[in-house]
């Protein structure tokens, strides 16, 4: 399993979405399709970008009833994507209900990875809002340690995590990272930050960007620093 940069293609329309993908003429970028995308579109964006040779994450973060949660999966396993994931929140019980109905017949299925804390949380943020009493990095580690207890392949956390992750759950055990941002750009919402230089010493084996390729100037030369700057 290579590295790799995971464009985030939150845009409301196809016609922006395809837009975007058409300048990349020499690479098939791995993308994601989040809420905005899908909830504007549905399964059809999945399948077209899936037909244009893209691979697909995902990113819908289920979270609810054990039972709601598998019938969904069961659902999405059908749209042949790459990668797809949940609120580790949820609970064990959750996670494990959802790779039942993510795994085909065959036994084939997308990653399935879960989201520990938001990368706009602070720990502040986390124990005034959530009245988790519990520091950040014990709460990430914990919900790391479930994930991989129920069987997913890995979870979403910062750059800032994604070592001491893989000291918990293992090597094999994926770490997708958003909150990367170029030194010279703009962190936005985010609150814990690196570079894809300091996401790839840290050991994110998946960095997704968004707006510091899909609002640049010229997407392509951003995306093509990204992946120097992660995978080399």
């Amino acid at each position: 399993m290579g590295k790799d940069v995971i464009i985030a293609c939150d845009f409301a329309s196809r016609e922006q979405t395809l837009d975007f993908l058409s300048q990349f003429q020499q690479e098939k970028p791995f993308v994601k399709i989040g809420m905005e995308l899908f909830y504007a579109l549905g399964p059809d964006i999945v399948h077209e970008l899936k037909q244009r040779g893209h691979k697909i994450f995902l990113d819908l973060k289920l979270h609810d009833i054990p039972n709601t949660v598998e019938k969904a999966m069961r659902v999405l396993s059908q749209l042949d994507v790459d990668m797809c994931n949940l609120h580790a929140s949820g609970t064990i019980a959750m996670m494990e209900a959802a790779l039942r109905g993510l795994t085909r017949p065959d036994g084939s299925r997308p990653l399935l990875i879960a989201v520990t804390q938001l990368t706009s949380t602070s720990e502040e943020r986390m124990r005034r809002d959530l009245l988790i009493e519990q520091p950040l990095d014990t709460v990430v580690m914990h919900y790391a340690s479930n994930a991989r207890s129920a069987g997913l392949d890995g979870v979403v956390c910062s750059p800032l995590e994604a070592a001491k992750v893989h000291e918990v759950c293992g090597p094999a055990f994926l770490t997708v990272t958003p909150g990367v941002r170029f030194a010279d750009g703009d962190v936005g919402d985010q609150v814990r930050v690196t570079t894809p230089a300091q996401a790839c010493l840290l050991g994110s084996d998946y960095i997704v960007v968004g707006r510091p390729i899909t609002a640049a100037a010229d997407a392509v030369a951003a995306y093509r620093r990204c992946c120097a700057e992660f995978i080399g």
